[in-house]
């Protein structure tokens, strides 16, 4: 279900800033900054833009998101959970040992991951390879990119 009320995505983006504090508090460490920064845009994204869903989080039909400023991990972790990727208690877990949501999104641990990422900048290519694999292959799958110079 998308939400098209201004005031129903503005409360989602609290949501996930909400989640992002409470993840970062708990692990003591982490980068808030450019993680509370990101809210407004992955409550658009992923509350009224993208053909995603949770249920299905490997679907090939899904659009992707990559985040290529990866040290803001805790706002696609609180997203993701937000969105029912998973629960939202998991969130207390953020950088601790033998926990799936370290401090840079791993693909193969987190449901909806679509890219590994961490270095800055690597991401906008990764994410330009997907999209020029749905354009040659008449897909129709949108990709997302979030970039960023910075980690605070």
């Amino acid at each position: 279900m998308k939400i098209t009320d201004i005031e129903e995505l503005k409360k989602k983006a609290n949501d996930i800033r909400k989640g992002i504090i409470e993840a970062v508090y708990g692990a003591k460490s982490g980068h808030p900054g450019g993680s509370l920064s990101s809210a407004d845009i992955l409550a658009v994204l992923y509350f009224n833009q993208m053909n995603i869903d949770p249920t299905k989080p490997r679907d090939e039909a899904r659009d992707r998101f990559v985040l290529s400023k990866g040290h803001a991990a805790p706002a696609l972790y609180s997203t993701l959970a937000n969105a029912g990727y998973f629960d939202t208690n998991e969130l207390s877990n953020l950088r601790h040992i033998d926990s799936n949501l370290q401090g840079h999104p791993d693909m193969n641990k987190i449901p909806g991951v679509d890219a590994s990422t961490g270095s800055l900048g690597q991401g906008l290519s990764i994410a330009n390879g997907m999209a020029m694999s749905s354009k040659l292959n008449s897909r129709g799958i949108r990709v997302y990119c979030l970039l960023g110079d910075r980690r605070n």
